[in-house]
């Protein structure tokens, strides 16, 4: 079951992954930021873009429990701390250059389009991603997560 009541389209995600980490694969980019387990519900109420306060806070917030979880070696909820912090600065950046977020309109015969970025349409959202960004290259800048990630992918692949 998910977390919504709903049952779990993804078996292989119905596990804590604290505690069986070999089950955790890295992914690209994001991946897994709504479906992996414990991490999910310790990081997403942390993480938030509405206005620069928040995302101030939030991006602190979830900086200082990846730093809980590196401490305990936990690479897991490191990389999905990361993740959030990444999804941080993404989608603001989104938000930063289209008007309502929307990348993507619908042409007049139906097909979808994507849209000229504007650079900037919504000022404090690019401030918000870069509030997330700094926090996001400390992580990727950190020697101690380069390490345990390379180990993670050389003991689990």
């Amino acid at each position: 079951m998910s977390d919504d009541g709903d049952a779990d389209p993804d078996p292989e995600y119905d596990v804590d992954f604290r505690e069986h980490p070999e089950e955790y694969e890295i992914g690209r980019g994001e991946q897994g930021a709504f479906k992996i387990q414990p991490y999910k519900g310790e990081l997403l109420p942390l993480w938030g873009i509405a206005d620069l306060d928040a995302a101030e806070e939030g991006a602190d917030a979830i900086y200082e429990q990846y730093r809980e979880y590196r401490e305990r070696g936990e690479f897991p909820g490191m990389d999905m701390a990361r993740k959030y912090l990444q999804m941080g600065w993404t989608r603001a950046m989104r938000y930063a250059k289209y008007p309502g977020g929307r990348k993507y309109r619908e042409s007049e015969d139906g097909e979808r389009v994507e849209r000229e970025p504007q650079e900037w349409y919504d000022e404090e959202k690019r401030e918000i991603a870069l509030v997330y960004k700094g926090y996001l290259d400390r992580v990727r800048e950190d020697e101690v997560y380069r390490e345990m990630r390379e180990e993670h992918v050389e003991r689990y692949g």
